[in-house]
């Protein structure tokens, strides 16, 4: 399901979405979907990373990648 929202950009911002949309071939919904996933993904991946670090685990930035992807699931996340 999706939802829309309304976002208020400064002209600058606006222009650049606009620019780097034509150059990946991208709507600017498809570009700004994109970006924001990709923020999301990498706010997950410092929240984890510092949480363990924390914890005194052991891991590296691949370690804790695939926990983020979902593709590891050998510590427990409690």
């Amino acid at each position: 399901m999706s939802q829309m929202i309304t976002i208020s950009l400064p002209d600058e911002t606006r222009s650049a979405l606009d620019d780097a949309a034509n150059e990946e071939g991208l709507s600017e919904n498809a570009l700004v979907e994109k970006a924001l996933s990709d923020y999301l993904f990498i706010r997950r991946f410092r929240n984890l990373r510092e949480r363990l670090m924390s914890q005194g685990k052991d891991l590296n930035d691949q370690d804790v990648f695939d926990l983020v992807s979902g593709r590891s699931s050998w510590i427990r996340m409690s």
